[in-house]
């Protein structure tokens, strides 16, 4: 199925790409950054699923950014879609076959850390999965990567210091911390979010981390920045809707752009 998709992509572009990246909640505008060469629907692809989230446009787009040859997924897929985490990881092994060494996820989330706010961005420095499901699980294709892939620097401790250096550069305000994944779609509870925080974690969302484990297992360099869209904070805890969290994800999505454009033309 993974050369499948392989073919029906190339059918559509010859672009090799150096870079993947996987647009999360409210980030699909990172997108018109992307000097275009094709756009290829995920009904299109074998095997890609369908995003059914409102703000997730559900198309791979081929073309550059700041030099750089890439693939950018406009839209993901998560577990509370339905979908396990072996087809949300899927695509991820597409991109890696199309030539892809280097992996950039975003993503929206909830902040828990007291001093943060809504609109910051946070490097991913590692992730705590309790999505309850691993896209490893199962048989393992050697060829795809090891058994028991390692864990211990999932986010790639170069890429990130190419960030902190564009964020310094720029002024902005960049966070570093633990993103934990857990499989939604409601939001937490005080008592969970008092117990994610007490697990170690930063900031909560609902994807990411099945696309990292398979990046990873198949040896590509990872770079994950989350946009804090909320705090859950338990002992003053606001109800949020989504279309709150996607307008703060739209107003700082220049400054998302911003970042992964300047890593980009840093890269080797």
């Amino acid at each position: 199925m993974i050369e499948a998709a392989v073919r029906a992509v190339r059918a559509r572009t010859t672009l090799v790409p150096d870079v993947a990246i996987i647009l999360g909640t409210g980030l699909g505008g990172l997108a018109e950054e992307v000097a275009v060469e094709a756009r290829i629907p995920y009904g299109e692809i074998p095997g890609f699923p369908l995003s059914t989230v409102e703000s997730h446009a559900g198309q791979l787009l081929a073309g550059t950014l700041a030099g750089r040859r890439l693939v950018a997924m406009q839209g993901r897929f998560h577990c509370y879609e339905g979908y396990t985490p072996q087809q949300i990881a899927f695509p991820v092994r597409v991109l890696a076959r199309l030539g892809a060494r280097t992996l950039v996820v975003s993503n929206a989330c909830g902040g828990m850390h007291p001093l943060w706010s809504p609109g910051d961005l946070m490097l991913i420095a590692d992730h705590i999965n309790l999505l309850g499901g691993n896209p490893l699980v199962g048989p393992n294709d050697d060829s795809l990567g090891p058994r028991f892939p390692d864990m211990s620097a999932p986010y790639d401790a170069g890429l990130r210091a190419l960030a902190r250096e564009v964020a310094l550069e720029r002024g902005m305000t960049l966070r570093e911390g633990v993103y934990v994944a857990v499989a939604g779609p409601n939001l937490e509870t005080r008592a969970e979010y008092r117990m994610l925080r007490t697990l170690g974690a930063d900031v909560v969302g609902m994807s990411t981390v099945p696309e990292v484990i398979t990046a990873v297992h198949m040896g590509l360099r990872v770079l994950g920045v989350s946009i804090i869209t909320d705090q859950c904070l338990p002992d003053a805890l606001a109800p949020a809707s989504l279309e709150r969290i996607i307008a703060v994800a739209r107003e700082a999505e220049p400054r998302l752009t911003a970042l992964v454009r300047g890593v980009l033309e840093r890269l080797n």
